[in-house]
């Protein structure tokens, strides 16, 4: 979703299954992130091929900008954060993103209707920048960008071995892309999503996605979460698509605070980012997390907020939410903001310890 807003205000205020295409049986959700290596040069006019971009980093040394001592926030340690900027004039809206098992190459999405690749530079524990970017069209079945069509809003995102779904919000679609098939320069292919898909609200559709792995309730299933498409209570639909239950359940929908993306720990629960906005509680974010065995066909599921932030911390839009797991065993979530293309907005990829 897209807000429009000026940042002195925004500051002030404070069906059963897959069958046209089948969600695969096991799931190995990190494998797509690495690009193939390159056969020849990159053709920067052509509209289906990536062009390298470059994109500049400033830290962002504390969370708190009262406080630097201020570490922890509810269950979560700051780790550290970046403000991206880049002369490239479609970088920016990034909606998804997901990481390799290191937490160090990445693939992510712009909701208007594009990829990002790179790789993030460490020191220490801390990101320094973003090296190796590259931004590509997102490709439709005709092999032409999704944008000619009129779709955009590309908001969510899941990996499954060499395969990655997108969510495409306002016309409620999904497409499956072979990344080993020429990795952003793949073609997507459409999913057969269960037709109650179709009936959720103009750009406030499908928000996050995400594929069950192998050895988890539910494997092989594709969890898919509105960001505001309500039930008949108000809770906040989501489905179940492919997988041994296919069908729909709900998220209970509590102090205004809509899905914004998902991920799933190798634990087995699912972690939701949420945000809200209002002219008199302003903007605010929060994750909760909720046990993948509690949701099934028809369930109402619900689980405690772990993180809570507003505008008295390093926030914006944040839309985009992934983790990994350290060498040393940490559970390292990262999360990206959308700039909704505003000068008054910012693109941030901060990344926190889990520590509960």
């Amino acid at each position: 979703m897209r807000a429009n807003l000026s940042r002195r205000r925004f500051l002030q205020v404070s069906a059963a299954g897959l069958s046209a295409v089948a969600v695969p049986a096991i799931a190995c959700a990190q494998s797509a992130t690495q690009p193939p290596a390159k056969t020849g040069a990159i053709d920067e006019h052509s509209v289906t091929s990536p062009v390298s971009i470059g994109v500049n980093a400033r830290p962002i040394p504390s969370f708190d900008p009262r406080d630097h001592s201020h570490i922890r926030f509810g269950s979560l340690e700051y780790r550290s954060g970046l403000v991206l900027t880049s002369s490239f004039p479609g970088f920016g809206g990034l909606s998804a993103i997901r990481l390799d098992a290191r937490g160090e190459r990445f693939i992510a999405l712009s909701d208007k209707g594009g990829w990002f690749t790179g790789r993030i530079v460490y020191s220490g524990h801390a990101m320094v920048g973003l090296k190796e970017v590259e931004a590509a069209p997102i490709l439709g079945p005709d092999g032409k960008p999704i944008t000619a069509r009129g779709w955009y809003d590309s908001e969510s995102l899941a990996l499954d071995r060499q395969f990655a779904y997108v969510g495409l919000e306002r016309v409620n679609q999904v497409l499956r892309f072979d990344l080993s098939e020429g990795f952003t320069r793949s073609r997507g292919e459409l999913v057969s999503m269960p037709p109650a898909v179709k009936k959720l609200p103009h750009n406030k559709g499908l928000e996050a996605l995400v594929v069950v792995p192998q050895g988890l309730p539910l494997a092989g299933t594709l969890v898919a979460l509105s960001e505001r498409g309500l039930d008949r209570d108000g809770n906040l639909v989501a489905f179940l698509v492919g997988g041994p239950s296919p069908g729909q359940f709900s998220v209970r929908r509590t102090a205004n605070f809509d899905i914004s993306d998902a991920v799933l720990l190798a634990s087995g629960d699912l972690l939701i980012l949420e945000r809200k906005f209002s002219w008199i509680s302003g903007v605010g974010i929060r994750i909760r997390r909720i046990p993948l065995r509690s949701i099934m066909p028809g369930a109402l599921v619900d689980g405690p907020a772990i993180f809570e932030a507003d505008l008295g911390e390093e926030i914006d839009n944040m839309e985009g939410i992934d983790a990994y797991v350290t060498a040393e065993g940490d559970t390292v979530l990262t999360l990206v903001s959308d700039d909704n293309f505003s000068l008054i907005q910012r693109t941030l990829l901060l990344q926190f310890t889990m520590v509960e």
